[in-house]
Order: C-alpha cells, then sequence, then structure tokens
C-alpha cells in the first residue's frame, strides 16, 4: 500500500500568496492490483471527489470523479 501524500493548493486559497493552504491525499493500492507485475491502481478519496491513478506514471494526472460516479463504476464491474 502506498503511503505517499500528494500535497496541493487548496482552491480556497488566494493568489497573491501568504494566505495559502495546502492539503493533501492519502493513495491506497487497490487489492485487486497485482503484486508481482507491477499494474497497480491506486485511489485517494475526498469527500467531494475520488481520485484514481496508474502507480506506473505518476506524472500522468490522476483521473477525479464524484463519490457516486465512483460508486456506480463499481457496482458495475
Amino acid at each position: 500500500m502506498s503511503t505517499d501524500l500528494n500535497w496541493f493548493k487548496s482552491s480556497y486559497s488566494g493568489d497573491q500568496g501568504g494566505a495559502c493552504v495546502e492539503v493533501a491525499v492519502s493513495w491506497v493500492k487497490s487489492s485487486y492490483s497485482s503484486d508481482y507485475t507491477g499494474n497497480c491502481i491506486e485511489i485517494a478519496t475526498c469527500a467531494d471527489s475520488v481520485h484514481v491513478r496508474d502507480s506506473k506514471d505518476l506524472a500522468v494526472p490522476s483521473l477525479s470523479v464524484s463519490p457516486s460516479a465512483w460508486a456506480a463504476f463499481l457496482d458495475a464491474v
């Protein structure tokens, strides 16, 4: 399981600097990911979004969806 934190500037922070808030999400490796091939999907959950990424290429942006869209996806698979 990944315990890396991904820090980003809060949308509530000002653009002029000074009063800036940074927040982090904690990534969790899917239990369905392979331990041997490196084919790993990681997720991070927030109150209003679920983020999904491929652990092999962290430079690629993560996919962000609403919790209801994530739940619908899980129900479908």
